[in-house]
């Protein structure tokens, strides 16, 4: 089997996998790309001269500088978190699509504000406008795995919802760069600082444009009994007839699914949260959707990406220029290694490989890194460059960048988009990213001074937490590569954990065999019935 290989559940027509459903998610994406972007361009910015200057960060001490520093990036997450749980209501009651229109404005909203900011009026339109830019994108990240993981076929769900963490990458590579080039053309000054803050409003006008004209769920058209335009969008999505036997069939394994969540946990805003309460499955599942956030997080991922400048100078590396260039390519990295995950990896080797594969390498980085930083100290050489164990600690920083990437970046979003059956997904959603949003906010909030207070101690910690996801995942995780979204809930229930894929994949293709079988058979019946009429007739 070749890498670009897809294990299907079914054998499926050649036109599903067409562009229309790629550039739905591609639209969706423009969300990621507004987070990527921001977790690269703030940390960058606030250590530009030009905006050090005029909030006057020299007048500050250092726990008052960490303090403002970490606060004008972690109130961005601070909404983003507010904004996750809030979309359960609108995705409700508005759907998929208008969802995102509307949490696509709020972030425009919010982007413009920063422009208002000077140093006479202080810090108090950045803030403001990224607590409000927050709660859209907090909104928008809970709605587009949905929304994507909703509209792909099986066997290449996770490279759809990948788009999602390409985009988050592919936003965070030009945050990264921005402020590197703005160094090296712009003398400092006011326009130099708020150029990046501008560029904001371009993915997010994107998004706000395209939304409009996505598509909405098929599945969420069902779920509230508007049939035919569910029928419609699902035939304009896979490219194919309404009386396409794959067609025929996905209508009603979903409409199966739908019938039988009905009949368990009935239909209802409220009626998601009393499953929840009742049901210690779907407590379980909630459980390891929050719980992969807390490990991806606990990687350093965060630490790295808002405070790049701060963990570049622990290894050793000063002067602005230096550090934003070390930076930038630390985002040509995540973002060629991500195309990788996203072709040949995540639809190829599975979740629960890479995840393990990930943990296990990253960590040895992390543990490298601590060690020269408490032997060798973070001073550079009398020459101004970095020592040979310096350089050396700089490639492991990459090589921990080319474990992680590939790995822990992007696979939590895409199984949290799967595990949860049609009637939670939602919720389940909103809690996944609430809890990204949580934990990705302890991280932008305490670096700073964890930094201050640990030392090297930050990167043992993160290596310590990365060795503990690998036995987290081994037990409790299944594999969800080729699983149907409506065959999650027999997915979960299969123990152990590591064996469950394939006992799954197993009972659909005996269901599909016996569908197969029964329609060839009320086909033949059919025809021999018009036979009989015929010759009666005669």
């Amino acid at each position: 089997m070749g890498l670009m290989t897809l294990v299907e559940d079914r054998p499926t027509p050649k036109a599903v996998y067409n562009w229309r459903v790629y550039a739905c998610a591609a639209v969706a994406s423009f969300a990621s790309c507004l987070i990527g972007y921001d977790s690269a361009f703030i940390g960058t910015t606030l250590a530009l001269p030009s905006f050090t200057k005029e909030f006057k960060f020299a007048e500050l001490s250092k726990d008052q500088l960490a303090l403002v520093k970490s606060n004008i990036v972690s109130v961005y997450q601070a909404g983003a978190f507010w904004g996750a749980l809030f979309a359960y209501v609108v995705n409700y009651f508005w759907g998929r699509k208008w969802s995102l229109v509307l949490w696509a404005l709020i972030v425009v909203v919010g982007a413009g504000m920063n422009l208002g900011a000077t140093g006479e009026r202080g810090l108090g339109l950045i803030i403001g406008g990224r607590v409000l830019a927050g709660i859209g994108i907090g909104g928008a990240s809970m709605v587009v795995p949905i929304y994507i993981s909703e509209l792909a076929p099986p066997a290449i769900r996770g490279r759809l919802v990948g788009i999602y963490e390409l985009g988050w990458q592919m936003g965070g590579l030009v945050g990264f760069w921005i402020n590197y080039g703005l160094t090296k053309t712009m003398a400092p000054s006011h326009r130099q600082w708020i150029i990046p803050f501008a560029v904001q409003l371009i993915p997010a006008g994107l998004l706000f444009i395209g939304a409009f004209w996505l598509k909405e769920s098929p599945r969420f058209l069902l779920a509230k009994g508007r049939r035919q335009q569910a029928l419609d969008n699902l035939c304009w999505i896979r490219n194919l007839p309404a009386d396409d036997l794959y067609i025929v069939e996905e209508v009603a394994f979903i409409e199966a699914a739908l019938d039988e969540q009905r009949r368990v946990i009935g239909a209802g805003f409220w009626k998601p949260f009393q499953a929840v309460a009742r049901d210690r499955m779907t407590q379980w599942r909630f459980f390891l959707g929050g719980m992969l956030f807390l490990w991806q997080n606990g990687s350093g991922i965060n630490a790295i990406n808002y405070y790049s400048p701060t963990v570049f100078a622990s290894i050793g590396i000063t002067g602005t220029s230096t550090s934003f260039l070390t930076t930038g390519i630390f985002g040509v990295v995540k973002t060629t290694l991500t195309f990788v995950w996203l072709l040949f990896l995540i639809d190829k080797l599975g979740r629960r490989k890479l995840l393990m594969g990930g943990a296990l390498g990253g960590s040895l980085c992390m543990w490298w890194i601590g060690a020269y930083i408490k032997i060798a100290g973070t001073k550079p050489s009398s020459s101004g460059h970095l020592s040979s164990g310096g350089t050396a600690t700089v490639f492991f920083f990459y090589l921990w960048t080319a474990f992680y990437t590939p790995t822990w970046n992007g696979t939590p979003w895409v199984l949290n988009s799967e595990m949860y059956d049609q009637s939670i997904r939602p919720l389940g959603q909103a809690w996944a990213s609430a809890n990204n949003w949580f934990w990705n906010f302890i991280i932008s909030r305490f670096t700073p001074q964890m930094f201050n207070s640990m030392g090297y101690g930050v990167y043992f910690l993160f290596s310590s937490l990365m060795i503990l996801s690998i036995p987290f995942v081994y037990f409790l995780i299944p594999e969800t590569k080729s699983i149907p979204l409506e065959a999650m809930d027999r997915l979960f229930a299969v123990k152990p954990a590591s064996k469950a894929n394939k006992v799954v994949l197993d009972e659909l293709r005996d269901q599909e065999a016996e569908f197969r079988a029964d329609a060839k058979d009320a086909d033949l019946r059919v025809k021999s019935n018009m036979k009989a009429e015929y010759r009666e007739s005669v």
